[in-house]
């Protein structure tokens, strides 16, 4: 048993090359394209209401300009303007939480998306009805279930406890 493991480890290892950099995984199996997966063990950005804080600021690379705006705020707040101050801002944080918390129009989207599946879901079942569905028996039309109803009431069919027993048969009418 332990032979049929290591003989398929060793197949697994020959067939399966992995190389690792310090950005991304890179995997290559046998003639396939290489893939480039996020590394999720590493801060990443995003803009949440929920998580008010981000693991890592949105600008990593500065400029010039955003270094020396970035030795002027560790002096006194009071001298930037408000536009550096909004710049700081920038440097951190994407999004403010009123753009955050701004609502968009995809549930136009989805709305559309759905109405657009129940259109051609209408069309399908339209489609199987008209030619793949063979034609209704004559057996569910009116006509052909008031006989068969006339001639069990004829033949006295359940006449103790079942609906010929509700039958009037001298008046000719339901009771």
């Amino acid at each position: 048993m332990q032979r049929l493991i290591a003989g398929h480890v060793g197949k697994l290892a020959r067939h399966t090359t992995v190389a690792m950099n310090t950005s991304s995984v890179r995997m290559a199996s046998q003639s396939h394209e290489l893939s480039e997966t996020v590394d999720m063990s590493k801060p990443m950005y995003c803009d949440r209401v929920d998580i008010p804080l981000p693991d890592k600021p949105y600008k990593d690379v500065l400029t010039d300009a955003d270094k020396s705006l970035k030795q002027k705020e560790k002096g006194p707040w009071g001298k930037l303007t408000k536009e550096e101050k909004l710049a700081l801002y920038r440097l951190t944080f994407c999004q403010t939480y009123p753009e955050m918390k701004q609502k968009t129009s995809e549930w136009m989207t989805v709305l559309g998306g759905i109405f657009f599946f129940l259109g051609f879901t209408g069309l399908v079942v339209w489609w199987q009805r008209v030619y793949v569905y063979p034609p209704r028996p004559r057996t569910v039309e009116e006509e052909w279930q008031a006989k068969q109803l006339q001639r069990m009431l004829d033949m006295r069919i359940n006449p103790v406890q079942g609906f010929s027993a509700k039958w009037d048969y001298e008046k000719g009418q339901w009771k």
